[in-house]
């Protein structure tokens, strides 16, 4: 019974985020609402993780199940993509050259803050 609970409230903050987003006068995604809306919950008290840490550990931990329709879209269009294909690949280089770069740099910010805390 705690599972179906669990999942019920994780599905019930989806359908919210889905009727936030039809209300919305812009196009945001309903799962970037759903996330945001969790985090609400959980700062607030209202939900806490024990009321979601099985189903969530359950859905992290097969998250990679989750990719294969994408990638099946992936390979159903490949000929579009493959028109595309010096671009795509020269965003795809220099966004993870940027993301490792800022992470690298946060991760240097925080830990110079906690020194400096410490001392």
């Amino acid at each position: 019974m705690k599972i179906i609970i669990q999942i019920a409230i994780i599905f019930s903050i989806c359908w919210v985020s889905q009727m936030i987003e039809a209300l919305l006068p812009i196009a945001f995604p309903a799962s970037v609402i759903a996330m945001v809306l969790l985090l609400l919950l959980l700062l607030s008290g209202v939900l806490r993780v024990d009321h979601i840490r099985e189903k969530s550990d359950f859905l992290l931990s097969n998250m990679a199940f989750f990719f294969i329709p994408a990638g099946v879209s992936v390979i159903n269009y490949f000929d579009v993509l493959a028109s595309a294909l010096l671009p795509l690949l020269v965003i795809c280089v220099v966004s993870t050259v940027l993301t490792f770069a800022v992470t690298a740099y946060a991760v240097r910010l925080t830990r110079l803050l906690m020194d400096r805390r410490k001392a």
